[in-house]
């Protein structure tokens, strides 16, 4: 049996002028300071009654600290029957036409209710393990707000056939991933190549930021805008790298964010204000940025056949670009 109690801590800082985190490790010896990190950036960590998010914030002497402990997480996600669209499966790997919405394993604030838990029902045991508990049987991954296709080993020969043909980047493979995104604004050239590092950013931990070409990890992402509007651009995006937010931080970088981008797409939230009142109300109907894999291609990892799989635009991006079509003559089809 889980259990669900919420643990609460109290304690008062001791030495002012310190860290957060660090008067938490002195308050509370039994956690780790990388914990306790991780519990700030949670907000699991007030001081009356308002919450700390920053780890290196500062505290003084006599600060009484409130740290709330979540509920223990189970060691191994729980199997939950969900109808998944599956569009291949055989003994070795199945392939999943993901909704957006779907977050693919189990992670602090989600640790029910994704295609892992959905896939553990589904394959049993025959899942691959190779990815450890927490994400058995996954290769790669797609955001929780991207739909589009996806594929999953079902056991460690696949799992190992399928990564090694994700870390070539279809270099000597028939490895092909594209996407379809609708940015703001008509890239120059229309169709082109965006190299550029990628790393975490340092002032916004849930983001991803382009680097100078001595750090971070190596991200190329090929481009070709397909169809265009007064205001937008459908494109399709081919990745010869696989970084996390790739195609998102590399389109922002050019200055066409994804519409309906809430982290990368920000400045550009005006920009919707210029659409008609049906191409808005499609945009916030999408709730999400407007991103779909849509073509995934492999080599079968036992047969050695080529697999090549096509998604179409789910109904609510479809509904955006029926709405962007429709909102000017100036609109090209290429």
């Amino acid at each position: 049996m889980v259990d669900n109690s919420i643990e609460e801590r109290v304690g008062t800082v001791a030495e002012g002028g310190i860290r957060l985190d660090r008067a938490l490790v002195a308050l509370f010896a039994d956690l780790s300071r990388a914990r306790l990190q991780d519990l700030i950036r949670e907000g699991h960590v007030s001081r009356d009654g308002a919450l700390m998010r920053d780890p290196a914030a500062k505290v003084a002497a006599g600060t009484r600290i409130v740290l709330t402990l979540p509920p223990p997480i189970p060691a191994e996600p729980a199997a939950e029957e969900t109808d998944l669209p599956i569009v291949f499966e055989d003994d070795d790997l199945i392939v999943i036409d993901k909704p957006a919405g779907l977050v693919v394993h189990p992670a602090p604030g989600h640790e029910s209710g994704t295609l892992v838990n959905a896939l553990i029902a589904h394959c049993g045991a025959s899942l691959s393990g190779i990815g450890g508990v927490r994400r058995p049987g996954i290769v790669h991954r797609l955001d929780k707000d991207t739909s589009g296709l996806i594929v999953v080993a079902k056991n460690d020969a696949a799992h190992q056939g399928l990564t090694a043909q994700f870390a070539d980047h279809g270099r000597t493979g028939p490895l092909e991933r594209a996407y379809a995104a609708i940015v703001w604004g008509l890239p120059q050239p229309r169709t082109g190549t965006i190299s550029a590092n990628l790393a975490r950013s340092r002032f916004h931990r849930e983001k991803i930021a382009v680097v100078s070409d001595t750090s971070g990890r190596h991200a190329i992402t090929h481009y070709s805008v397909t169809e265009t509007y007064p205001d937008a651009s459908l494109v399709q995006c081919r990745l010869e790298t696989g970084r996390t937010h790739q195609i998102r931080v590399h389109m922002a970088h050019r200055g066409h964010p994804l519409l309906g981008d809430p982290v990368y797409g920000g400045g550009f939230r005006t920009k919707a204000s210029r659409l008609s009142p049906d191409a808005r109300a499609a945009l916030t109907a999408l709730g999400r940025q407007a991103l779909h894999a849509a073509l995934l291609g492999f080599s079968h990892p036992r047969t050695g056949v080529t697999l090549r799989f096509e998604s179409p635009l789910p109904p609510e991006l479809t509904a955006l670009v029926t709405q962007l079509r429709a909102d000017g003559p100036d609109r090209t089809s290429l």
